[in-house]
This record gives structure tokens, C-alpha cells and sequence, in this order.
């Protein structure tokens, strides 16, 4: 079924909607929530609970490209569970280590997620992101976004895990030099 059926199915309160969106999106969604929380049942849960906020969400929001519609519900409500999850502990775990090597880039006191929330530092990092090589992008989206290991992108890249390392490294220092020349961080951050 088309994205825009199934957007049109949750228009109409059709509950076929949820399955039709499990259907097209379930792996995808699966997916992401496994890359953060590392447990399977905890990314079951999430996942589920991304239809629930889709069914809430749509009306009044029509996507119009669903499957980042869900991809962003799916990573906020598994960020939310990981802080709630993670409140009194730090952990060396793959999501805290690719947001921590992220937050160097971000300026202000504010949490990388709160600060990551902003609409125009949204718009400015996607900017940026189309800026770069291909292979590139794909290694920062996979890290940042999708929070996939170093080892997990190295051997889908066919590429040595200090090779990525020092991709994520150099992208990330153009990514401070580029909000730099923006205004958004100051030259002493």
C-alpha cells in the first residue's frame, strides 16, 4: 500500500492503518528502536508505542514523507525511554557514546537532545549533511541518527573501524567549523 493511503486510512480512524504501517515500516521501525535501546522486547515496546503516537499524531498532522515521520517518532520515544532508563547511570553503551562525541559540536549548557530539537539548527545540520560526499553522509546519518556501532558501519562500509572513527572525527570538526561561519557556536566553543 502507498504512503499516502495509509496516511489517508488514519485520516479516516480506520484502525488497518496501524497494520498497513506495521506492514510497510515495522522493520524499519524495529530497526531504529533496536539501535538505541539494545534490547529487543524494550525496542518491541517502542515500536508499538510509535503507531499509538502515529495514531494521535495523524489528523491533525498529514506526513508527507511517513517513513521519517515514523523514524523521528520511533527515536524520540526510544531517546525518551533510554534518559528515563539511564537518569541515575552513565553508561559506555553506543548511544551515549555516538551523542557524547556529537555534543562537542552543539553549543549552549542545553542536553544535545533539546538543543537537536531546534528548527533552525535542524535545518543548518541538514544543510551541511548535503554538503557532503555520499559515503560520508551515510557514515554520519548512521551514527548519529540510527546510533549503529563503529564496528556495524565499519563492516557495511567494507572499511577498518579507524578508518570510521576518523571519518565521524573530521565530519564532525567541519560540522563545528560550518556552525562556526553560521553564527550558531562562537570561536572559542
Amino acid at each position: 500500500m502507498e504512503d499516502e493511503q495509509i496516511v489517508d486510512l488514519y485520516w479516516q480512524r480506520d484502525e488497518a492503518a496501524i497494520e498497513q504501517t506495521r506492514q510497510k515500516y515495522g522493520r524499519y521501525c524495529h530497526s531504529i528502536a533496536y539501535n538505541i535501546l539494545e534490547n529487543a522486547q524494550d525496542a518491541q515496546e517502542c515500536e508499538n508505542d510509535t503507531y499509538l503516537a502515529a495514531w494521535n499524531a495523524i489528523p491533525p498532522h498529514r506526513p508527507e514523507i511517513l517513513s521519517t515521520f515514523l523514524g523521528k517518532l520511533t527515536r524520540r520515544i526510544c531517546l525518551d525511554r533510554r534518559r528515563t532508563q539511564n537518569a541515575t547511570k552513565r553508561g559506555g553503551d553506543t548511544v551515549t557514546l555516538s551523542l557524547e562525541e556529537l555534543a562537542g559540536c552543539i553549543p549552549n549548557g542545553r542536553s544535545f537532545i533539546d538543543t537537536l530539537e531546534e528548527r533552525e539548527l535542524a535545518r543548518l545540520i541538514s544543510a551541511f549533511l548535503r554538503k557532503l560526499p555520499a559515503r560520508d553522509r551515510q557514515i554520519f546519518v548512521r551514527r548519529y541518527w540510527y546510533c549503529d556501532s563503529i564496528a556495524q558501519i565499519a563492516r557495511d562500509f567494507t572499511s577498518g573501524e579507524s578508518r570510521i572513527k576518523m571519518n565521524l572525527l573530521r565530519t564532525r570538526n567541519k560540522l563545528m567549523e560550518y556552525l562556526r561561519k553560521e553564527g550558531v557556536i562562537s570561536e572559542r566553543y
